[in-house]
């Protein structure tokens, strides 16, 4: 059982500790496409394509290209959120904030939000200082990454399918983050 009055762990999953947490991250995905999340999947998902996904990830933490957060309670994944690292010479100075996933029944408790505010720090622990992220038009997340600070950049209309088969706007965000001067 899942103790909701404490807060989560908040944890780096490196590429060597993927398998054991594999099961679990593949349960979080499932469980999010379930609640329709626009996150590039339409349900229903098959094992063997959220394995994949997973398993292409992590193959990018390995190269030092991404990070992969969990939030956990209880020793259980809650949560996760990804940050994709531009590695080309003229973007090294920013990121992309990708698949804020909470599982349905920890929502609305701040977890979303702690993982959120834990990407920004991975962030600069890398000198990253510029992120973007997309989000479906209307769905909660838009209004958490505004609370959050993140500033609109524009709405693409038609943007991804629905698992109903009509096409959903996504709206596009950054944050600018600073640098404290000692870390440069």
């Amino acid at each position: 059982m899942i103790d909701k009055a404490s807060p989560p762990v908040i944890e780096s999953v490196p590429a060597e500790e993927a398998q054991n947490v594999l099961p679990e991250l593949i349960a979080l995905l499932h469980d999010s496409v379930a609640s329709e999340a626009s996150i590039g999947f339409l349900p229903p998902l098959r094992d063997e394509e959220a394995r994949q996904f997973w398993s292409d990830n992590f193959q990018e933490v390995a190269r030092g290209a991404r990070v992969i957060l969990v939030a956990r309670e209880a020793g259980h994944v809650v949560g996760s959120v990804q940050l994709a690292l531009a590695m080309k010479p003229n973007a090294l100075h920013r990121a992309e904030v990708q698949k804020l996933l909470v599982l349905r029944s920890q929502r609305r408790r701040g977890i979303g939000q702690a993982l959120m505010q834990a990407v920004e720090q991975a962030a600069l622990e890398r000198k990253r200082t510029l992120l973007v992220l997309d989000t479906r038009q209307g769905d909660n997340a838009e209004r958490l990454y505004r609370k959050l600070g993140y500033q609109e950049a524009g709405v693409i209309p038609a943007y991804a399918r629905n698992a109903e088969g009509t096409l959903d706007a996504t709206v596009l965000f950054y944050k600018e983050l600073a640098l404290a001067e000692h870390t440069l």
